[in-house]
Protein backbone atom coordinates (compact mmCIF):
# COMPACT_ATOMS: atom_id res chain seq x y z
CA UNK A 1 0.00 0.00 0.00
CA UNK A 2 2.96 2.31 0.41
CA UNK A 3 5.01 3.32 -2.60
CA UNK A 4 8.14 5.38 -2.20
CA UNK A 5 10.13 6.61 -5.17
CA UNK A 6 13.74 7.69 -4.73
CA UNK A 7 15.78 9.46 -7.39
CA UNK A 8 19.34 8.19 -6.98
CA UNK A 9 21.22 9.83 -9.86
CA UNK A 10 24.74 10.86 -8.96
CA UNK A 11 24.95 8.77 -5.76
CA UNK A 12 27.78 6.37 -5.01
CA UNK A 13 27.35 2.62 -4.50
CA UNK A 14 27.41 2.85 -0.69
CA UNK A 15 24.57 5.41 -0.72
CA UNK A 16 22.51 3.24 -3.05
CA UNK A 17 23.04 0.19 -0.83
CA UNK A 18 21.94 2.22 2.21
CA UNK A 19 18.76 3.26 0.38
CA UNK A 20 18.02 -0.37 -0.53
CA UNK A 21 18.62 -1.43 3.07
CA UNK A 22 16.30 1.34 4.30
CA UNK A 23 13.59 0.19 1.87
CA UNK A 24 13.88 -3.38 3.20
CA UNK A 25 14.00 -2.34 6.85
CA UNK A 26 10.81 -3.37 8.65
CA UNK A 27 9.18 -4.82 5.52
CA UNK A 28 7.16 -7.92 6.46
CA UNK A 29 5.01 -8.39 3.35
CA UNK A 30 5.63 -6.66 0.06
CA UNK A 31 8.36 -5.95 -2.43
CA UNK A 32 11.25 -3.65 -3.24
CA UNK A 33 11.80 -2.89 -6.91
CA UNK A 34 15.11 -1.48 -8.16
CA UNK A 35 15.04 0.23 -11.56
CA UNK A 36 18.27 0.39 -13.57
CA UNK A 37 18.91 2.49 -16.71
CA UNK A 38 22.20 2.34 -18.59
CA UNK A 39 23.82 0.38 -15.76
CA UNK A 40 22.83 2.91 -13.09
CA UNK A 41 20.27 2.51 -10.31
CA UNK A 42 17.79 5.33 -10.93
CA UNK A 43 14.84 4.40 -8.73
CA UNK A 44 13.87 2.31 -5.71
CA UNK A 45 10.20 1.55 -5.13
CA UNK A 46 8.84 -0.05 -1.96
CA UNK A 47 5.41 -1.64 -1.92
CA UNK A 48 4.15 -2.76 1.45
CA UNK A 49 1.16 -4.98 2.11
CA UNK A 50 -0.68 -5.01 5.39
CA UNK A 51 -2.33 -8.24 6.45
CA UNK A 52 -5.66 -7.77 8.19
CA UNK A 53 -6.93 -10.31 10.71
CA UNK A 54 -9.62 -12.66 9.44
CA UNK A 55 -13.12 -11.49 10.40
CA UNK A 56 -14.84 -13.49 13.07
CA UNK A 57 -18.11 -15.03 11.88
CA UNK A 58 -19.99 -14.78 15.16
CA UNK A 59 -23.75 -15.16 14.96
CA UNK A 60 -25.67 -13.34 17.68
Amino acid sequence: MTATLKNLEGQDDASILREIQAALNGLKFGSVEITVHNGQVVQIERKEKFRLPAPSNKIN
